[in-house]
């Protein structure tokens, strides 16, 4: 067989980025047996292949074909980082058309956690975050998603040199935390949900799903109206409009009274309680006053709040030139005091990947920096 050309290359789609049932609809234009969509899944998110070469019962005038006609991305590993603890591990990959992105992978007592990237960089701006400060390139396909935690899935399975001895075998959770606002990128990210829990493949339990969202409404309504009952985390930051216009412009859009609307509606339809992510940044948000306010914003809604003291290394400079900072253990300790004492359940999230920039967007910031100054 004839390889393709670099140009026929890249214009072929990913086979990942098909659903169950468009592959089925593939193979039966091109007059294959049912069965062969059920095995080609399972090379994909059950064996997690890499090369059509490796699906051995398929034959090889098919898997001529499927090269024929489609990519089977796989992204290029550009750098890894592993924290002191080995307990996280940062990976900076390539895509097919040089777009960079990051996930991580974090171990737990019982689960293996995968944190995915669903853009190259994004729109959203938060005024702390890495990501942001690079700007919005593209959304990322489905199978540039999926294959985040494919690749992860492939070192667990293969070798303890990429977990520690006491982490599970397998991928236990994953957060759309990364990269991108997912729900901007909704009908890409949905369909990796659904391939990741679809019980003939990867079959994770969407209850090991979470999605995070900087506050787009529109999306929460949809999500609230989806079978699968993914976890719902909104990244707040600030509970009175001035301020979190300032820390995530995307409030100017939805302001704190429409999201708090979507987030009821949200409960209501799936019963399902809200994540609020809250991080917290030393004299912009963390004051004892800030977090009663918080606490009557949240009032009457089923949630539970992670307060996030601010990564260090992503101590940004505002426009205004100050630099954001972390605030002391008291001050996040005070915060949470108000927030329990008002009745509301309040963690303080553990701290991982510190010392190895494992705030989203760090990583590939860096790389950028390397290039431009090389």
């Amino acid at each position: 067989m004839n390889e393709p050309s670099s140009a026929q290359t890249a214009a072929r789609p990913n086979l990942k980025d098909l659903n169950y049932a468009a592959l089925q609809a593939q193979m039966a234009v091109w007059g294959e047996p049912k069965f062969r969509t059920r095995q080609l899944w399972q090379w994909l998110y059950v064996h997690h292949a890499t090369e059509y070469a490796q699906m051995t019962n398929l034959p090889r005038a098919l898997r001529e074909r499927l090269a024929q006609f489609y990519r089977l991305d796989t992204p290029t590993l550009v750098d890894e980082l592993w924290s002191a603890d080995g307990l996280t591990q940062k990976l900076l990959f390539e895509l097919h058309d040089g777009a960079m992105i990051e996930s991580v992978g974090m171990a737990y007592d019982q689960r293996w956690t995968v944190c995915v990237s669903s853009q190259v960089g994004c729109a959203v701006g938060c005024s702390f975050c890495a990501t942001g400060k690079g700007g919005f390139v593209r959304h990322l396909d489905t199978g540039e998603i999926v294959e985040q935690v494919l690749y992860f899935s492939r070192r667990l399975g293969a070798t303890g040199e990429a977990r520690p001895a006491a982490a599970p075998r397998a991928v236990s959770n994953i957060v759309l935390m990364g990269m991108g606002e997912p729900l901007l990128n909704y009908d890409r990210v949905w369909q990796a949900i659904e391939i990741w829990n679809d019980h003939r493949g990867f079959d994770l339990g969407a209850r090991r799903i979470t999605l995070s969202t900087a506050g787009v409404v529109p999306g929460i309504l949809r999500l609230a109206e989806e079978r699968l009952q993914v976890g719902l985390a909104v990244s707040l930051h600030a509970a009175e409009d001035g301020l979190r216009d300032q820390l995530v412009p995307l409030n100017k859009r939805y302001p704190l009274a429409d999201l708090m609307a979507a987030c009821h509606e949200y409960v209501d339809q799936t019963r399902r309680r809200v994540t609020i992510e809250y991080c917290l940044i030393e004299e912009v948000n963390d004051a004892p006053q800030q977090a009663h306010q918080l606490a009557r914003l949240l009032r009457g809604l089923l949630c539970h709040v992670n307060l996030i003291p601010l990564n260090p290394v992503a101590a940004a400079s505002t426009p205004e030139g100050s630099a954001f900072s972390t605030p002391s253990r008291d001050r996040v300790r005070a915060f949470q005091r108000v927030l329990t004492q008002s009745g509301l359940p309040a963690t303080v999230r553990l701290r991982r990947g510190i010392d190895i920039q494992a705030g989203c967007g760090q990583l590939r910031q860096r790389h950028g920096k390397e290039k431009t100054n090389a």
